[in-house]
């Protein structure tokens, strides 16, 4: 069974942490909408969605990926860099633990979900203003004796490593190459985004179905053209909180 975490959008949405976009109007409402619209397209795939209330103190937590990092065996519980979103990870901690044992990271060490990119038993993780060398030390030294490897990705520019690239299968990365660091990822094939999308790098394929940001046009085409089956999705709203697809759920594997 393959499940989705993710949390309802708050009302104090428009009073998130913004750290490369400038603040604009956003209407919470709207983004609440398209979040349950997403949920809607995971059920669609096949996916089991367990929706955590939303957080009036917390405006960022909708983002739920930056809060854990979930494999097969084992829920690692981050310590986000920004200090306003640790509160976060408590309410995450408590739906996972049903479903996986527990590790956390401690200070001072920081780690946000949206750094780490797995690929197999490869976890690429980007040391960004929110992640942090104490934190990827921390995440190596709790999945290495279950068999993963952890590999440091350059990231400038961009909140997340999975704000610059995702992994689209196989052996193929969707990537803004002015954001990361290319050779971290010998011996796959990258797609680069068009210049005039920046932030289309970020991806969520579920079920063979790569699902994109209506957004970005011109990346569509050229995931068609590659042989994709892609849809889009309006999250319009959702992006003014410098939102990406990945972030809204946190998707992983459970024997129940």
């Amino acid at each position: 069974m393959v499940y989705a975490l993710t949390r309802r959008v708050s009302h104090t949405l428009a009073q998130g942490e913004l750290t490369f976009l400038a603040r604009q109007p956003l209407d919470p409402a709207l983004a609440h909408a398209q979040q349950q619209t997403y949920c809607d397209w995971l059920r669609h795939q096949g996916v089991s969605v367990l929706e955590l209330p939303a957080a009036a103190a917390l405006p960022d937590a909708v983002f739920v990926e930056d809060a854990a990092i979930v494999l097969d065996e084992i829920a690692v519980i981050t310590r986000p860099g920004a200090a306003s979103r640790r509160p976060e990870c408590a309410s995450v901690a408590a739906a996972l633990e049903a479903f996986h044992p527990l590790a956390f990271i401690r200070a001072p060490g920081t780690l946000e979900g949206g750094d780490v990119l797995r690929i197999g038993h490869t976890l690429y993780v980007g040391l960004t203003t929110r992640t942090n060398a104490a934190g990827i030390g921390q995440l190596r030294s709790a999945v290495a004796p279950l068999g993963y490897q952890v590999q440091p990705v350059t990231v400038s520019g961009c909140l997340h490593l999975k704000t610059a690239c995702t992994w689209l299968g196989a052996q193929t990365l969707l990537s803004n190459p002015h954001w990361v660091d290319a050779r971290a990822f010998t011996g796959f094939d990258i797609l680069e985004v068009p210049a005039s999308e920046p932030f289309a790098a970020n991806t969520l394929t579920v079920s063979d179905t790569c699902l994109l940001p209506a957004s970005f046009p011109r990346t569509r085409a050229l995931l068609a053209e590659s042989g994709y089956q892609v849809q889009t999705l309006d999250i319009s709203e959702l992006q003014k909180a410098e939102a990406g697809l990945t972030c809204l759920s946190i998707l992983f594997t459970a024997n129940q």
